[in-house]
């Protein structure tokens, strides 16, 4: 059974996403051991609570170092077994030392066709407001390894969504969500279940 430890900021779509392909079938062999959210009235945990997964906020502002609160994060998913950490709309910088814990076994969604629309401050709205700004005919989602710096880990797998004329941010947002991230990041998920990714320098090599 691969455990996983899904990390959250918002509202848990990419989350009930999982949870969804879960209970298909789709994610055999997978569990949500515990979710954990960066704030305290985040929807995220109360879907978690729904399932009955475990869920807590651990919020990097109750602690006085990013060490501190890297440490809190890794005593909780080792307390929990966890194999794969995912980041579902999570918005925390992950420090160091969970990064080196967790190395090549955290992966994160990101809304948009990267290294286009990423990096500091690339959140929520954001991207898809720049990307209409900017006048580009595509765009979408990334499952990316995590690094020590925002967006910027090898890449696992993309999708192009085609931005339409009439598009605002908001409904090019949920077209990325629905028909992009939603479907990536469970596959991504697979994927690493099925050990098929192989992880060459900034290549992910699928088998």
């Amino acid at each position: 059974m691969l455990k996983l430890g899904i990390m959250v900021s918002g509202g848990g779509t990419n989350l009930q996403a999982i949870i969804d392909k879960i209970d298909s079938g789709y994610l055999e062999g997978c569990s949500i051991a515990t979710v954990v959210s960066s704030r305290q009235g985040a929807y995220a945990l109360e879907r978690a609570r729904k399932h009955n997964i475990p869920a807590v906020c651990i919020s990097k502002k109750c602690f006085a170092s990013v060490e501190e609160y890297d440490k809190a994060l890794i005593e909780h998913f080792k307390s929990y077994d966890v194999d794969l950490v995912v980041l579902a709309g999570f918005l925390s910088m992950l420090g160091k030392t969970f990064v080196d814990t967790y190395r090549n076994r955290i992966i994160n969604v990101h809304p948009s066709l990267i290294p286009s629309f990423c990096g500091k401050g690339y959140y929520g709205i954001t991207p898809h407001q720049k990307a209409l700004e900017y006048g580009v005919k595509v765009t979408g989602a990334t499952v990316h390894f995590v690094d020590f710096k925002y967006d910027s880990g090898p890449i696992i797998l993309q999708k192009a969504i085609e931005v339409m004329d009439d598009d605002t941010p908001e409904s090019l947002q949920l077209r990325v969500m629905q028909q992009a991230e939603w479907e990536l990041l469970p596959e991504a998920i697979k994927l690493f279940k099925e050990k098929r990714l192989v992880i060459e320098g900034r290549r992910v090599r699928i088998t």
